[in-house]
């Protein structure tokens, strides 16, 4: 099996190569990800200007930074290697859950995978103040996905995140409440404005999400597709409109 793996922290994260660590028990691993940290880029593509792909080897892994974002990487990836059969993102220093999977890089990574018909995984992991994620600690757990998940051919795009302090892991939907964009304004050292933009959750979490899950300590493995139609909004509507 060929795995490519890819993040949007950068190639330098510690994520990134836990992640590669265990995705070589699997199959052979090429790493492409960005030169620099592309977070929160969603699904951005570089179309107006040219992109470069360096040979840049990380802890005895073929690897190759590029200075795009995560989809330009996956995309330059499998150009680059004759097709891989699963691309993996992350380990992402930061949850992906909810509503920010849509403006997630780590997840786009693993979206621009299935857009080019293959499959895609993303994983996350929680970060604040006062944690950092122990990789050596969420690589069990890592295995533990990948186990389920690679053999099911039928997943071809799936959302994985951890909790703190996992004992467990469990299916999960995706948690559709509504998040709170406030605009946060500011001021730097010059006594410019400025804007931070907030992304909270304001309603608590539904039983069964991906939130409510890794609320409880449980790894979030959430099966997503790319077909955005409302299918009952689109049945309801006539089908003859002129």
């Amino acid at each position: 099996m060929r795995i490519l793996v890819s993040n949007d922290d950068g190639i330098y994260s510690p994520g990134l190569r836990a992640l590669a660590e265990v995705a070589r028990e699997f199959g052979d691993v090429r790493i492409v990800a960005p030169d620099v940290e592309q977070s929160a880029m969603g699904h951005a593509i570089t179309a107006l200007s040219p992109l470069r792909y360096h040979r840049t080897p990380v802890d005895g892994f073929e690897a190759y930074r590029v200075n795009g974002t995560p989809a330009d990487c996956v995309a330059l990836g499998a150009h680059h290697w004759e097709t891989p059969d699963v691309v993996l993102s992350g380990i992402n220093l930061g949850s992906n859950l909810g509503n920010t999977i849509w403006h997630s890089g780590t997840v786009a990574a693993a979206k621009q995978a299935a857009l080019l018909g293959l499959r895609g995984v993303a994983f996350s992991a929680p970060v604040s103040a006062d944690y950092d994620p122990d990789f050596d600690q969420l690589k069990p757990y890592v295995r533990e996905a990948l186990t389920r998940i690679l053999p099911n051919e039928n997943l071809t795009l799936v959302n994985v995140n951890f909790p703190e302090d996992p004992r467990g892991v469990r299916w999960a939907r995706q948690s559709v409440r509504h998040y709170d964009g406030a605009i946060v304004p500011g001021e730097d050292p010059m006594g410019r404005q400025h804007f931070w933009f907030s992304v909270k959750p304001v309603e608590a979490a539904e039983e069964g999400t991906d939130r409510w899950a890794v609320a409880q300590g449980l790894v979030a493995m959430t099966p997503l597709r790319l077909d955005l139609t409302d299918t009952a909004a689109l049945e309801r509507l006539p089908a003859d409109v002129q």
